[in-house]
């Protein structure tokens, strides 16, 4: 696929997407991603994510059962 093709699937300007790719084919951290972050930094964050997000799930099953032993052990609400 061409520059012109691939630009025009993904809206972007040929020059922008020629500066993308001889970053990234260089390798040398340049930014490569819009906002001014190299690729590498986009994975570190991308993994941090997605650790927090694993404890997060976490938490919130613990919540979701304490929640529901706080409940069983409220005078009237067993059945």
């Amino acid at each position: 696929m061409t520059l012109e093709e691939a630009g025009a699937r993904l809206a972007l300007p040929k020059g922008t997407l020629a500066n993308w790719v001889s970053a990234a084919k260089r390798g040398d951290g340049a930014t490569v991603a819009p906002g001014g972050r190299s690729g590498s930094e986009l994975e570190a964050e991308v993994a941090r994510l997605r650790k927090e997000l694993a404890n997060v799930n976490v938490e919130v099953e613990i919540l979701k059962k304490a929640a529901y032993f706080a409940r069983e052990s409220l005078p009237g609400t067993r059945k």
